[in-house]
């Protein structure tokens, strides 16, 4: 299968479009497919990731958010890209600015695409002050959605959200977990040590400093008797949220066996943003043998088991989001049992098991795009009949 991953955001940056996006890369060499990646041009953007070539647009970042970068230009470029590739199938990563033209581009030449929602861009313009624009922003999700050959949606609440915005076609892709790398095994005394001296119990958190993840609300667990709270992660509200929580230790940001082993250092994790559409980092936390407490809106309702793997709060009620914290930094027993169930809820979703479904839903994308009377324009692909068959 030739595959054209167009991604609205990669390399360097590391967020939740980029962290999938790299486990489906590793799948699909491991699979033997052909792949091209398009995204935006960063200073130091790979040119190739597993051999694969990764072709980069020129970009400008926000004024206030750096790491944001969105690709300028126009269809024509992509077209050509798409053309000299020849791909069966264009997967749009959370697609928005750039993954609107490459739709586009994939539709002037019949190839089916499959769009992949991942980012409440909409829900972010009133975090960011700008409420007015939100109506705009979904009409651009639903622009872009309604026309992709398959959409793809990574929880139930994601599911609702687009279809409360008439948007059709839509099945359920969650995200897998490495419980190799994210587990229990890694938990390092001499680094809890580090940072809880006293035997403290570290109460954590993994994610974006930024507004849209309301770190903010972790003042309601200033206090809580013998606890650290431990922030891992960097962003644009990190010296705002320094002097708001003098007492937590901001440990920046960490990849590889460095985030494994403060993940699995927790306690407890704790996550209060209300608008994320799935949260990977729960679902290392939980691969890691750690609860979680999480408010019970967005894709944390998919991932915890409340009164099993860990909490749900009701959203915005931060009396019970510090009640339910200190239920299980104060009772071991608890902490242990509900740490237990977490690390088994989340084992049967490895990273193998969920690209194997994606390679499903791109199969099915192509049969739509290829069947008489299909809405898209596949009878016009062409290099259609051209190749010699493909997996």
């Amino acid at each position: 299968m030739r595959v054209a991953l167009v991604a609205e955001s990669f390399l360097p940056h590391m967020n939740g479009v980029t962290h999938s996006l790299l486990r489906v890369l590793d799948h699909l060499e491991e699979r033997g497919d052909e792949v091209i990646v398009i995204a935006p041009k960063a200073s130091d953007t790979p040119t190739e990731h597993h051999g694969y070539p990764v072709t980069s647009l020129p970009a400008f970042s926000l004024p206030s958010y750096p790491n944001v970068r969105l690709a300028a230009g126009g269809v024509a470029r992509l077209t050509r890209l798409l053309m000299a590739f020849q791909p069966d199938v264009v997967h749009l990563a959370s697609p928005f600015v750039l993954g609107w033209r490459g739709l586009r581009a994939a539709e002037r030449l019949g190839v089916p695409t499959v769009a992949v929602y991942q980012t409440d861009v909409p829900a972010y313009a009133s975090r960011y002050g700008f409420p007015q624009a939100e109506p705009l922003l979904w009409d651009q999700v639903r622009r872009i959605h309604s026309r992709a050959t398959l959409n793809l949606a990574p929880s139930g609440y994601a599911m609702d959200q687009l279809a409360v915005h008439g948007i059709p076609r839509t099945r359920l892709w969650v995200r897998g977990v490495d419980a190799e790398r994210f587990s229990p095994d890694h938990r390092d005394e001499v680094w809890r040590r580090r940072l809880a001296p006293n035997g403290e119990r570290i109460i954590g958190y993994v994610g974006r400093l930024a507004a849209e993840k309301q770190v903010e609300d972790l003042r309601a667990l200033v206090g809580i008797p013998d606890t650290r709270l431990v922030i891992v992660g960097d962003g644009p509200q990190r010296s705002r949220l320094e002097r708001l929580l003098p007492g937590a230790a901001f440990l920046g940001f960490l990849s590889g066996t460095d985030l494994a082993t403060a993940v699995s250092g927790f306690d407890v994790f704790v996550h209060p943003g209300e608008l994320e559409t799935f949260c990977q980092t729960i679902q290392e936390a939980m691969a890691s043998g750690v609860p979680v407490v999480a408010t019970g809106r967005g894709g944390p309702v998919d991932l915890v088991d409340s009164s099993r793997t860990g909490w749900l709060y009701r959203p915005g009620d931060l009396d019970e989001f510090r009640a339910r914290v200190s239920d299980l930094t104060g009772d071991e027993t608890k902490r242990q049992a509900f740490a237990a169930a977490a690390r088994a809820g989340v084992l049967p979703r490895t990273w193998k098991s969920v690209c194997g479904a994606l390679i499903g839903h791109y199969s099915s994308a192509i049969e739509a795009d290829a069947t008489p009377n299909a809405t898209g324009p596949g009878a016009f692909r062409p290099w259609a009949g051209a190749r010699s068959p493909r997996r």
